[in-house]
């Protein structure tokens, strides 16, 4: 069923064949929102506290990357299985439970004696993570019309950036006046409120019941997992966006998790100061994710194609701007690139999720938004803090940070090739749903 909005839908938004207020919708984006700023508090203020980590256990920079990448780890390997049971059981429940996981998990990570324990923390820190954010956009896609898809999950995505701004910043600040266990303390405890409040206010949905041939029926019908997977990967325009988006998404990962270090042992910035500084490159980040998407929407109106070439084009601008940042010599210059790139690191985010849902089933929506979290943790979230911290250990920061963009170049040429088919798998599942309905 075509989902937009006229002016006689100026209050409220279409949502498959029934109608929310638009002051629900707005309700259900800040609560998860929220909620996002919380999983990324959790996960990115581990980069504000390596310094003093590696002064209190000798660790190398590989050890410290690791710390980063387990959580990414977890969320990769465990996004789809733990999709698949929140589209059965309820996103609603699901997230609630994942909130409380990892946050406790976090504050867990203050009391850790040893780098093992603190090893275990963080994974469970990526289990509580591992699909909020797949079904987090469920919700969203659905009580948001098409035409805003882009806008609304970028902007939700975002929150993920400025979660990462807060926890570099606020770690940094928590951790020089505190140390760094308090910093996992005052992180871990905010999102216990938000997963308290979610399941009084949002409502969840019902599958889309839908066949394995797409016609709707009077019961639902749930897909088998095979069924499933060839909804999930039919589309060659989404598949190439899967690993397009996850090659990109290593860009603001290495940037959040090494930046504080590269500004400390490069520019001399005490911890406060160089976690301040990242926080801003971060912020940046956040910026772009939201106009990226934005930009997409605007410029596929009418060239429908754009919704591809335009993240190719992000993708471009951040590996080239952030190699010459980190090239030149520390200093103001070579600073400031590095901010400018940080602008387009993320930019893509909202139009890779917008994509994929265009291209595919509404019936594993869920479970392909999971799909494409599994391609940003595994393809990029997890090997790139690490891959830049063994090539850290070997070659030096600078140098590794050197290499990192060329992987944002390999994501322009994925977003190139998704760019050739995405109008005809579009219209295609348009079709789908227009029967179904």
């Amino acid at each position: 069923m075509k989902t937009t909005l006229s002016v006689a839908d100026a209050q409220s938004c279409s949502i498959g064949s029934a109608r929310v207020p638009r002051a629900y919708a707005w309700a259900v984006f800040a609560l998860t929102f929220g909620l996002m700023l919380s999983d990324y508090l959790s996960r990115q203020l581990i980069g504000a506290v390596f310094p003093s980590l590696k002064a209190e256990w000798a660790l190398s920079d590989s050890q410290l990357g690791m710390l980063v990448s387990v959580v990414s780890l977890a969320v990769g390997l465990l996004s789809v299985p733990i999709s698949l049971f929140s589209d059965r059981w309820g996103r609603v429940k699901s997230i609630t439970l994942m909130a409380f996981v990892w946050c406790l998990a976090t504050m867990a990570c203050g009391l850790a004696q040893s780098y093992g324990q603190l090893l275990l923390a963080r994974a469970f820190v990526g289990l509580g993570e591992a699909a909020y954010g797949a079904a987090g956009g469920a919700l969203l896609a659905h009580v948001f019309p098409v035409k805003r898809r882009a806008a609304v999950l970028g902007s939700f995505l975002s929150a993920g950036l400025f979660g990462s701004v807060l926890g570099v910043v606020i770690g940094g600040a928590v951790a020089a006046h505190s140390g760094w266990r308090m910093a996992f303390f005052v992180v871990g405890a905010p999102g216990l409120l938000f997963a308290l409040i979610y399941p009084f206010v949002v409502r969840d949905y019902k599958t889309v019941p839908l066949t394995a041939e797409g016609k709707r029926e009077r019961a639902p019908v749930h897909l088998s997992i095979m069924q499933t997977v060839r909804e999930v990967f039919a589309a060659r325009s989404g598949n190439f966006t899967f690993v397009a988006g996850g090659l990109q998404m290593a860009m603001p990962a290495i940037l959040i998790a090494w930046l504080p270090t590269y500004l400390g042992r490069y520019h001399h910035m005490d911890v406060k100061t160089a976690a301040l500084m990242a926080g801003v490159a971060v912020l940046a980040s956040g910026v772009g994710m939201i106009f990226g998407g934005g930009l997409a929407d605007r410029l596929s109106l009418f060239r429908p194609r754009y919704r591809a070439l335009v993240p190719a084009a992000f993708s471009v601008l951040s590996a080239l701007i952030l190699l010459a940042g980190f090239a030149l010599p520390p200093g103001p210059l070579g600073l400031g690139l590095v901010f400018v790139g940080a602008l387009f690191a993320a930019a893509h985010g909202g139009c890779s999720a917008a994509i994929v849902c265009d291209v595919t089933n509404p019936a594993v929506r869920a479970t392909v938004a999971a799909v494409l979290s599994v391609a940003y943790n595994l393809i990029g979230l997890a090997p790139g803090p690490f891959i830049v911290g063994m090539l850290s250990d070997i070659f030096g920061l600078r140098a590794a940070l050197m290499v990192a963009p060329a992987m944002a170049l390999a994501a322009a040429v994925f977003f190139l090739l998704a760019s050739r088919t995405y109008e005809a798998d579009a219209t295609r599942n348009q079709t789908r749903a227009t029967e179904a309905a």
